[in-house]
């Protein structure tokens, strides 16, 4: 496999002001598809492959629209293959040429719009027939609104919808439909080459690179790399340990129903009473975080959580910078800088822990 490795200091960085087009008119409904089609123009137009396009904020600002509108536009770039979004760098324009290999998921969306062509076909739709509203899309289809938003525009998209000045029409109905396409997540992706490539390389007991080595192997976010090994510790075929200890290989073989073996089974699964302080204070954070922030959302000051938390500025401080070592927070220096969320945590996530040992017990393992 060869993955494309993008460097942010490398990649030229675009302003709105180098789009040389007149600003989109959004007066229309659908303002993210319409500035989708304006940028898609746009790139057609120039030779821009490899540089990153303006932060979302920076359109958001321009053009007088949300946040969450732009984050819709960048979504149905991504799904025509003009960007490649990669965290902690930005939306690169893709080179559509490159025969390099770029890591693609079947999202939620991808189900929802399945779903809802599945829907006009079973309804027997007519070309030109009024289109649902997306309220009641979701309604049938069990599917949040958001979600059901996203598949519309991704339909518009590919030209199965059409928007008009009297609202959504069907626009084709001789597709076929994907009854069996399930959601596989990058995460499952990548486990399923780490899976591979522990295999292929290690034996039982070597322990693995550190999670930024094998993030750099398969150009993916450090994030990334540590749920797929999460997902590769359930099926049993790694153990992390604390420390220096890092991440071991129990297993080699890709199946997955093994049990580990006596000696490994000293290594507990998490447990609250087990974890180390600064580890408790990692889920708390989470939880916070999860209840009370979105991404973009500035967090408190060390002190601050310090007071709130009842503990020190040294465990928040080393509980914040290994949350951020997981792609959850970013840290920013200046005036208006703090600590920032750009990614949601999973507040069930569970870790190994160091245990102690009965000397008698590791006698009798032998």
């Amino acid at each position: 496999m060869n993955y494309v490795n993008y460097k942010k200091n490398e990649l030229k960085k675009l302003k709105v002001s180098d789009i040389n087009l007149k600003y989109p008119d959004l007066k229309n409904l659908n303002k993210a598809q319409t500035i989708a089609n304006w940028l898609i123009t746009w790139i057609d137009a120039n030779n821009f492959e490899n540089s990153l396009l303006p932060t979302k904020a920076e359109f958001a600002y321009s053009l007088g629209v949300s946040l969450g509108t732009i984050q819709n536009v960048f979504k149905i770039l991504e799904d025509k293959g003009y960007i490649l979004l990669k965290q902690r760098i930005g939306a690169i324009i893709n080179n559509t040429t490159d025969s390099q290999i770029m890591r693609k998921q079947t999202t939620k969306v991808d189900i929802a719009a399945e779903t809802i062509k599945d829907y006009i076909l079973s309804s027997q739709m007519n070309i030109g027939d009024k289109f649902l509203s997306t309220r009641r899309l979701a309604k049938l289809t069990n599917i949040s609104l958001n979600t059901i938003r996203l598949a519309v525009n991704k339909l518009i998209n590919d030209g199965v919808i059409k928007q008009t000045e009297s609202g959504l029409v069907l626009n084709k109905n001789n597709f076929e439909v994907n009854k069996k396409a399930t959601p596989e997540t990058l995460v499952n992706k990548v486990k399923s080459d780490l899976k591979l490539y522990i295999s292929n390389n290690f034996k039982i007991g070597e322990k693995l690179p550190a999670h930024t080595d094998l993030a750099e192997i398969f150009k993916v976010s450090i994030k990334t790399i540590h749920n797929a090994i999460k997902l590769l510790e359930k099926e049993n075929m790694l153990l992390s340990r604390r420390g220096t200890y890092g991440t071991i290989v129990i297993n080699t073989s890709m199946n997955s129903a093994f049990e580990p073996k006596r000696e490994m089974s000293i290594f507990a699964s998490a447990q609250d009473t087990a974890f180390y302080h600064y580890e408790k204070t990692q889920n708390r954070i989470k939880r916070i975080i999860s209840e009370n922030y979105g991404i973009g959302s500035k967090l408190p000051s060390i002190r601050e959580f310090s007071e709130r938390l009842d503990l020190s500025p040294n465990t928040i401080r080393k509980a914040l910078n290994n949350l951020a070592k997981e792609g959850i927070l970013r840290f920013a220096r200046g005036r208006y800088g703090g600590t920032f969320v750009i990614d949601m945590p999973d507040i069930e996530e569970q870790t190994f822990r160091w245990l102690a040992v009965n000397p008698r017990y590791a006698q009798k393992a032998n």
